[in-house]
């Protein structure tokens, strides 16, 4: 009898040390995505939100370094609003591009007025420190940084004018199809007059510090976490956006769920579905630049990520991410605007300034991350199929490491 019970101890000793052992191979908390969000122009200056797909607060406080750069491209154009009732209806009739409003004065016609162009290599550096609370709440807070550039190799390889353009050339999309070449490749300019007469403007080399954010993040303990591997998460968040151009406070909230399966030959699937919104400057320190009359800024993704473990318990993952973001400007104003610009002389997207703040913003993000206890380190693409070019391509990169026990 005392045989057979040492046999037993021996057995549930050794489930329990290969349970350990796999425990400690475990070094993923769901999808751990860098920051994906775009370098859009007018992003960069309110606190946007990204996605939090992990099933739990992290063991140890973390630190996540991010750069991202991203070529943005709006040729210049120009927008007229009428506020005469009876000419927005007029022009509601008619097609954007095929609209007639000639303004003469304020008295006569009026009209509030706005232009604006983007030409730039937008770079973002993020520092994000991620605290654990406890087993069920987190705090994360994070410092962003801009930097205005021309975009020349070697330092915006991928996202430079001149090879965005051969690609356009030799593999996909056609010979310069929205101007680049026409107004010239690898230069700044980053200029911005809202309709309230005031002007952004940033010249090559511009650095600035965008702001500041606080998330504080819950995750429920729930049955579905064991008997469905369904982990949920959801934050509250605080952004102080610093610019000169939007010295205001953002708050938001957000929700998100991922999905866990366990795989053969040590694979796994994680998938994700996210949301949140931002409601921006409900505070603001002094008058701020109109960065788009829409209060609410709220963004959905999705995400599928496949992660391999090695031998030695690291990991390679890769992930496929779809977001999308409302409009920056309200709906009803594109029903009786009047655009103007260089329609003739350029191909296409001329209009896209002005049009983009009117549609949702989507985007494919394409990302690679390889695990270790010591260290995460993730490659990103961002890839913009509806052709807005705010930004058109970005690239970005991401270290994270623990920095407590």
């Amino acid at each position: 009898m005392p045989k057979r019970i040492l046999f037993i101890l021996l057995c549930l000793c050794s489930i329990h040390l290969t349970a350990q052992e796999r425990d400690s191979l475990s070094i993923k908390n769901g999808i751990e995505n860098p920051s994906i969000l775009s370098t859009h122009h007018f992003g960069i200056f309110s606190s946007r939100l990204n996605t939090n797909f992990k099933y739990a607060p992290p063991k140890e406080t973390t630190l996540a370094f991010n750069y991202t750069s991203g070529n943005n491209f709006q040729p210049f154009v120009e927008a007229y609003f009428p506020k005469d009732p009876a000419v927005r209806e007029r022009l509601s009739q008619v097609i954007w591009h095929d609209r007639q409003f000639n303004f003469i004065d304020q008295d006569i016609t009026p009209a509030d007025y706005m232009n604006i162009v983007i030409d730039a290599v937008i770079k973002e550096f993020r520092v994000t420190a991620n605290i654990p609370i406890n087993a069920r709440h987190e705090l994360t807070v994070t410092m962003r940084q801009y930097l205005i550039t021309k975009g020349k190799n070697p330092f915006s390889y991928f996202t430079s004018d001149q090879n965005i353009e051969w690609f356009h050339s030799n593999v996909a999309g056609g010979e310069d199809p929205f101007g680049r070449r026409y107004y010239g490749l690898n230069q700044v300019n980053f200029t911005y007059q809202d309709r309230n007469g005031n002007t952004l403007n940033l010249n090559n080399n511009a650095f600035f510090t965008g702001g500041f954010e606080v998330s504080h993040y819950y995750y429920p303990k729930l049955a579905i976490n064991n008997t469905r591997h369904i982990y949920v998460n959801f934050g509250t968040h605080l952004g102080w956006n610093t610019s000169r151009f939007n010295a205001s406070m953002d708050v938001g909230i957000s929700a998100n769920a991922v999905k866990k399966l366990a795989l053969k030959n040590n694979y796994e699937l994680n998938f994700a579905l996210g949301t949140n919104l931002l409601r921006k400057n409900i505070i603001n320190f002094k008058e701020v630049i109109d960065l788009g009359n829409n209060p609410y800024l709220a963004t959905f993704e999705g995400q599928a990520e496949i992660t391999k473990y090695t031998k030695k318990g690291n990991y390679n993952a890769f992930g496929i991410n779809y977001h999308i973001q409302s409009r920056y400007n309200k709906k009803e104003e594109a029903n009786y605007y009047k655009l103007l610009g260089k329609w003739r002389e350029i191909n296409g997207g001329w209009h896209n300034g002005v049009y983009t703040l009117y549609k949702h913003l989507s985007s494919w993000n394409f990302i690679y991350t390889y695990g270790t206890p010591k260290y995460k380190l993730t490659f990103f693409i961002k890839e913009d199929l509806e052709v807005n070019n705010a930004p058109d391509f970005q690239t970005g990169i991401s270290l994270k490491i623990p920095i407590s026990k």
